[in-house]
């Protein structure tokens, strides 16, 4: 009997296995361009995404350039140890978090109320240039982003000579411990939004035009037709990009970190990217190096794991 059931259950999963080949073989006959067109992408991510993984075991090594990958040393979680009980942890973990949940809360709010105002636009012309203006920091160099930011708080820059005359201190405002975090989060704000907000206006352009028309006859105000049916409207797009946002909270971005900082503000803007950065270049030790970054991936994952699983108890919207 049992036999039977499980021949019953071979041949039922191999009729299922020779049907789902043969429709993926009539699509591919129907829509072979597009297959081909996705072959660039799925070569991008294996040569730059998954195969470099293979090196993250260069963190449970004392890794040595002269002995190459193979042939160096097994450590084990000596490099993690390392990291965990070093005095620099707290300070840098500390730090990435102070910055990514800063930008996180005041950042990630900043397109969605982007998207809502040009949305409310009527003038066509007026908007294209507005979105026009709001996109540009995002295709200018990070170098030249940094060198204007240093200008404008420079203690002779613009932003500077304001806080000077209100102050007294002549002061480079990077110079200041408590004025890099405002400066990193109004900046990165300044940076992303535009670019950030084409999303939601996607999402926006696909809401019903007859639900507005319904409810001017309902006699709802503007502000009524934005709480009750633009934003309920694009929660799953707002919800799915916060899963992706908190999946990414402690990747601080190293190359804007490391143009802005200075010694004298270590302490409040060395984070976990920069202090890689370091480690791996500076003083040469690769496989601690690899060890913090790989840590931080993990928490990574976790975070996204976790913001998922929330997610989708209290809003039935999940990634997977």
């Amino acid at each position: 009997m049992a036999y039977r059931t499980m021949s019953k259950t071979t041949l039922k999963f191999k009729s299922s296995e020779k049907t789902f080949i043969e429709g993926w073989k009539k699509d591919f006959r129907k829509n072979g361009s597009l297959y081909l067109l996705i072959i660039p992408v799925l070569l991008f991510y294996y040569l730059f995404s998954y195969r470099p993984m293979y090196g993250a075991l260069i963190a449970f090594k004392d890794f040595s350039p002269r002995l190459g990958f193979h042939n160096s040393p097994w450590v084990g979680l000596e490099n993690f140890k390392s990291f965990l009980t070093s005095p620099d942890f707290g300070r840098i973990f500390k730090n990435t978090l102070n910055i990514s949940f800063s930008t996180l809360v005041f950042g990630f709010p900043m397109p969605i109320i982007l998207a809502l105002l040009l949305n409310e636009l009527r003038n066509e012309k007026f908007k294209r240039i507005v979105q026009t203006i709001s996109y540009l920091p995002h295709f200018i160099s990070m170098v030249v982003i940094c060198g204007m930011i240093k200008t404008f708080v420079a203690s002779d820059g613009l932003i500077g000579s304001v806080f000077q005359q209100f102050t007294g201190n002549n002061t480079s405002l990077l110079m200041q411990s408590d004025k890099f975090l405002p400066i990193y989060v109004i900046s990165e704000i300044w940076q992303t939004v535009g670019w950030n907000s084409i999303i939601y206006l996607a999402a926006l352009s696909s809401i019903d035009p007859q639900l507005f028309e319904a409810a001017e006859i309902d006699g709802a105000g503007r502000f009524k037709k934005i709480f009750h049916i633009t934003l309920p409207s694009i929660n799953v797009t707002i919800v799915t990009m916060l899963i992706l946002r908190v999946g990414k909270i402690m990747n601080v971005g190293y190359e804007k970190i490391i143009l802005l900082y200075n010694p004298l503000i270590y302490d409040v803007s060395d984070v976990i990217s920069s202090y890689v950065y370091r480690m791996g270049f500076e003083t040469q030790n690769w496989g601690y190096s690899s060890a913090v970054g790989l840590f931080n991936s993990v928490i990574n994952l976790m975070l996204l794991i976790i913001t998922n699983t929330i997610s989708k108890k209290i809003s039935e919207t999940s990634l997977w």
